[in-house]
């Protein structure tokens, strides 16, 4: 791949502040990106939550729910450029029945058709290296992950810039934080196999500079560019150099019989972190994670802050969040102001294989179809007009579920159904309850997803009847699919190809 000229990777010229939307503006990294950002651009940044007080001259903020379609498409409404900085692996609603994975790919995909919609001049996408060399199938669900949500976001005809980086060390997030918490509360450290795997970190400040080198650069579009700082290291090297920055004994002993799995409950039990967070990352440092030559752009991939100062800046700057935390704790200890109770919300997501030749929208009409063919005599569909349906349970004269087909907002890759009644579902304004059906680009591969849904049984028994009932039905359509499959095959061989899989 040809090197790019660093004097060629500038921003047009334009009489005007460029507006580029901001995901994750409150997270990590989005918020330290928030600041450079505006610089030089106004910024439409993006929150789950009403933050419209903090609005100045150069930054709007808009409550965004990915999720959403009809969210994603107004919140990126007048920007020209887009930066992806979404990674779903805590759970988004009361009840999250759904893989990181899953969650992932819809948010890419409804983000990358938003933009094509609004016509965003190029997205740029937060990724993490792909290691050489090793099939795709034999990746880490993290990085596999990582690897999907990038040919999402590039599959609807925006340019998209991908930044590959490995650990990035700052003060927040879920990488440094897991091995700083490592370093602090164990004395003495048993080290599996995984820590001697070569790994390339990078300041947090060299990831924002590389992502805000390559806004706007044509040069740049579609393209992976990996990002790395200056040392390249193993784990262990890292805990070591990170317990002198500390000013820490600590004696590290290698165990090699150490599996992953048992890697994972271990990290997770000391760190204190969520176990959704800790076992997809600590999986993916089985992998080797170094820039490679072929991702390499002069001026972009080369961070210039080494391991040690990073480490040193990151843990400083820790220190000083938790004791602006303690102040404002202390001075807000006596205030009577309460927090909005949590809603009772679903959110359950399951991916499926649909036959060669057939769509999103495929799925969402065979879906209803084979609903009431799947325990006869006990549960039954009815069609009572074009797009709305009713599901009935025996003994009940009320439809448990009511759903309204929504063509204004499925095509042929996507099928919407709002759950629009029934004795099992809450009705309110301010949810949106649904089910989608929604094709992955370029694969045979469904995911399934109710969103916003607001049960009306009490929770308790919501969460141990029908939620488990609904697991039990999606597997039974999952299965039904396959055997759907199968037989296409024994009857078309010669054109029975088989469909892609990501998983």
């Amino acid at each position: 791949m040809n090197p790019v000229n660093p004097s060629t990777v500038e921003p047009a010229i334009t009489s005007h502040r460029p507006k580029i939307v901001l995901t994750g503006a409150t997270g990590y990294i989005g918020h330290n990106m928030l600041k450079q950002l505006v610089r030089d651009y106004d910024v439409i940044a993006l929150s789950r939550h009403e933050r419209k007080d903090h609005n100045n001259e150069h930054v709007e903020w808009r409550a965004c729910e990915l999720f959403s379609m009809s969210d994603a498409d107004e919140c990126l409404e007048g920007a020209d450029y887009a930066i992806y900085l979404v990674h779903s692996m805590l759970p988004t609603a009361k009840l999250t029945q759904a893989k990181f994975e899953d969650m992932d790919v819809i948010l890419a995909d409804h983000f990358a058709r938003a933009a094509r919609k609004n016509g965003i001049k190029q997205i740029i996408y937060l990724s993490g290296i792909i290691p050489e060399n090793v099939p795709r199938e034999q990746l880490s669900r993290h990085l596999r992950s990582r690897l999907e949500v990038e040919q999402v976001l590039g599959s609807y005809g925006v340019p998209v810039t991908t930044i590959r980086a490995g650990l990035i060390v700052g003060p927040q997030g879920s990488s440094f934080p897991i091995l700083a918490r490592l370093v602090r509360r164990l004395p003495i450290m048993t080290l599996p196999e995984w820590t001697r795997t070569m790994t390339h970190p990078i300041a947090l400040s060299d990831v924002l500079n590389a992502i805000q080198q390559s806004i706007g650069s044509p040069q740049l579009y579609n393209r992976a560019i990996d990002v790395g700082g200056p040392d390249v290291m193993t784990y262990k090297q890292m805990m070591e150099k990170t317990a002198e920055v500390m000013h820490k004994q600590r004696t590290f002993i290698d165990i090699p019989l150490l599996t992953i799995g048992l890697s994972r409950l271990w990290v997770t039990l000391v760190t204190q972190m969520p176990r959704e967070m800790v076992y997809p990352l600590v999986e993916s440092l089985a992998h080797p994670m170094v820039a490679h030559k072929d991702h390499h752009v002069p001026g972009i991939s080369d961070g210039k802050v080494t391991f040690e100062d990073a480490a040193r800046i990151a843990l400083e700057q820790e220190s000083q969040e938790q004791h602006k935390q303690k102040t404002k704790s202390s001075s807000h200890s006596h205030s009577s102001s309460s927090s909005a109770p949590a809603v009772s919300d679903v959110r359950s997501i399951q991916r499926v294989l649909i036959p060669e030749g057939k769509n999103a929208r495929w799925a969402g009409s065979y879906y209803m179809e084979w609903l009431g063919r799947l325990l006869p005599g006990i549960v039954r569909t009815e069609q009572d007009q074009p797009g709305h349906y009713c599901v009935y349970v025996r003994f009940l004269r009320k439809p448990i579920l009511e759903l309204t087909f929504c063509p204004e907002r499925s095509d042929a890759g996507s099928a919407v159904y709002y759950i629009t009644g029934g004795a099992f579902a809450r009705i309110k304004e301010t949810h949106e309850g649904r089910l989608e059906f929604q094709q992955i680009p370029g694969t045979q591969e469904c995911v399934i997803a109710i969103h916003d849904y607001l049960p009306s049984l009490p929770w308790f028994l919501y969460k141990f009847t029908q939620a488990r009932v609904h697991l039990l039905v999606m597997h039974a359509f999952r299965r039904h699919l396959l055997r759907l499959i199968a037989s296409d095959r024994q009857d078309h061989p010669s054109s029975a190809s088989q469909p892609s899989s990501s998983q």
